[in-house]
């Protein structure tokens, strides 16, 4: 099943779990996302029209990214939009995750291997803004 992390009414991330299959094509974010996340899973000899992109102009006012797992354990932290704290989740190899809104902080759990995908072009420093992450010893791991 895809989970659908929020908070006050507002998508803080979308979770594809490895595990998660069924036919056809599942758009998990709304039109409206400046980030598309689409599950699609497809029987051999299907035939997907060739297609060039048009340009469109079109404005981003948050970075929104995308995480897949492709080997370990990544605990992401969830905060508000006033970092304060709100759960963890644990990411294995094969699972993926839209971070839509809100901050976020991460931990290794196991050796790990990532694809990031987000809008471009990186500012640096002017593209975040760091805080304290959370105490250890108040992590929450949310099911």
């Amino acid at each position: 099943m895809i989970k659908k992390i929020e908070h006050s009414s507002k998508l803080l991330a979308i979770i594809i779990p490895a595990e998660f299959h069924e036919k056809g094509i599942h758009f998990c974010t709304p039109n409206n996302y400046s980030q598309q996340l689409a599950y699609m899973s497809h029987p051999a000899g299907k035939l997907i029209d060739a297609h060039v992109h048009n340009p469109i102009s079109r404005e981003v006012l948050y970075t929104q990214e995308v995480l897949v797992i492709k080997k370990g354990k990544l605990r992401v932290d969830f905060y508000d939009d006033e970092k304060t704290y709100l759960e963890s989740h644990v990411l294995s190899a094969g699972d993926i995750i839209l971070l839509a809104s809100g901050g976020h902080g991460f931990e290794v759990l196991e050796e790990l291997e990532m694809v990031e995908i987000k809008q471009g072009p990186y500012t640096g420093d002017k593209d975040k803004t760091r805080f304290p992450a959370v105490e250890s010893g108040k992590v929450r791991i949310a099911e």
